[in-house]
């Protein structure tokens, strides 16, 4: 469960703070009750060594369009879970606290990386999704799956339409758009001021404008570049950003699942999963 450390910075962390409320605590818990959330957060996340161990070597050499997979590894590392027939689910009380960017470029390239590795990760979806991949009910995978392409194609294709009408009407689609996106952002305000009781539930109408005409063209661009791998948002050298790493077991000692952060020794050893890219600076 993923919170904004950094809400004091800017306009741009408080609405982020509601938009990853919604994103959490409501589509994947709402994912979680049918066994499949879609992406456990690079922030924070726990899997059983038993069920990671298998898959590790795939998802360290992961490529894609023949290059290095460099970027969504915490989808990817999901994707490989679902597939080998197991349960994702989330934990509203497992928190962490992260700074994400406050200015508009930087916010641009995280949620382009993000919607890159979306596009290759559904595609990896798409080839078991609609097998037999566990012998638990995957129906609701499934329609997710379908809603997250029809969001991806169809609503693509509404959104370009949209701004053709814009530029031959600006007043007329202008006004209905800005209607349009102030009644979207009515339920995520509600439930972040149902959640965390604040005054910030205020920042989902900015935030589904500035969504709107300012950051809607991201995830097109991404549909028609999902090869590229660039981390965008760290300044780290090129080199240090192609491969995924993998921590390997030392003397010291986590508890019997694998987790990304800070955990207390536990007389159980067990691999300790290390990303060369996470998500933005964090602490628990």
């Amino acid at each position: 469960n993923v919170r904004v450390l950094n809400m004091s910075e800017g306009v741009i962390p408080r609405m982020l703070d509601v938009n990853f409320t919604y994103s959490f605590d409501f589509i994947r818990a709402g994912q979680s009750r049918i066994n499949t959330v879609m992406c456990t957060p690079g922030a924070l996340s726990a899997y059983r060594r038993d069920v990671i161990m298998p898959v590790i070597d795939e998802w360290l050499n992961q490529t894609f369009m023949g290059q290095a997979a460099a970027i969504g590894e915490d989808r990817a590392l999901t994707n490989l879970i679902l597939r080998e027939g197991y349960h994702v689910h989330f934990a509203r009380e497992a928190q962490v606290f992260t700074n994400v960017p406050v200015k508009f470029n930087g916010l641009c390239k995280m949620l382009l990386r993000w919607a890159r590795s979306n596009v290759r990760e559904n595609l990896v979806m798409s080839g078991f999704a609609f097998k037999h991949f566990r012998d638990t009910p995957a129906l609701g995978a499934r329609i997710n799956l379908i809603m997250s392409w029809f969001g991806m194609t169809v609503g693509e294709v509404l959104k370009t339409m949209a701004l053709l009408y814009l530029l031959a009407y600006p007043l007329t689609v202008g006004y209905g758009m800005i209607a349009g996106g102030t009644l979207a952002a009515l339920f995520p305000g509600i439930f972040y001021i149902m959640r965390h009781r604040s005054s910030n539930f205020l920042y989902a109408f900015p935030y589904s404008i500035f969504w709107m005409f300012g950051l809607s063209w991201i995830s097109l661009y991404a549909l028609f570049t999902p090869q590229k791998s660039a981390w965008l948002t760290r300044d780290l050298p090129q080199t240090q950003m192609q491969t995924r790493r993998f921590a390997k077991p030392s003397e010291a000692d986590y508890p019997a699942a694998s987790v990304l952060g800070s955990l207390q020794p536990a007389p159980i050893p067990v691999m300790n999963v290390t990303y060369s890219r996470g998500a933005e600076d964090m602490r628990l």
